[in-house]
């Protein structure tokens, strides 16, 4: 049950290898340098050079699922917008297609669903993404789509919420965002699903089902 996790140094992406290895689920950290790939070596966890603009297609060898959660970043430009968010994750589709993947697990946004709602400055990612999502739904490939809310560096509470209405709120931190991706790896029988996530008072488990 390896999973591939692409944007493995990204803030979610490393803590959810943690989380992974603490919990003993197999794992491949993708990374595009070898500087990024020394800490996750120096932890003793297995990673792979690959990139989302270049080669990419052997980071999948012996890999059963794929987790999506890297981002171009707020210091870029339009251009690795649609480079990262949008052409790398249907990269990542179709080869998790012809691969024979069981499931692709995405990492999302809450306000993917309607791109003109969010901040100006946000919208060419958030269409990035609402392409991105649309074409995984459409790809063939089973899927688990999660959406999590505007992130926050506060510690993991474990409990979660899966509506703005329930939540009271629509931030999430991304501890909590990384536990909740260990529980959707680790459980298979969710497929073809979207989430919304931000932090509440339930467990992975009770909320997302």
């Amino acid at each position: 049950m390896t999973i591939l996790v692409v944007g493995a140094n990204g803030q979610i992406g490393r803590q959810f290898c943690q989380l992974a290895q603490d919990a003993a689920v197999p794992f491949r950290a993708m990374v595009r340098s070898t500087e990024q790939q020394a800490w996750f070596r120096e932890r003793g966890m297995d990673s792979v050079l690959a990139d989302l603009e270049g080669d990419l297609d052997h980071a999948f060898d012996g890999c059963d699922q794929v987790l999506f959660t890297a981002g171009s970043g707020p210091r870029t430009g339009p251009d690795k917008t649609l480079l990262i968010d949008l052409h790398g994750a249907m990269r990542v589709a179709d080869l998790a297609k012809s691969k024979g993947l069981s499931r692709y697990i995405m990492v999302s946004a809450l306000r993917a669903d309607d791109p003109l709602r969010a901040p100006e400055k946000l919208r060419p990612y958030m269409a990035a993404k609402k392409a991105a999502d649309d074409y995984l739904k459409n790809r063939g490939v089973p899927y688990v789509i999660l959406k999590p809310g505007r992130l926050t560096d506060d510690p993991a509470t474990g409990r979660v919420a899966t509506s703005v209405k329930e939540a009271g709120d629509n931030v999430v931190s991304r501890a909590n965002v990384a536990a909740a991706l260990l529980y959707l790896v680790r459980t298979p029988s969710l497929v073809n699903r979207e989430f919304a996530l931000l932090d509440g008072t339930r467990t992975p488990e009770e909320a997302l089902f």
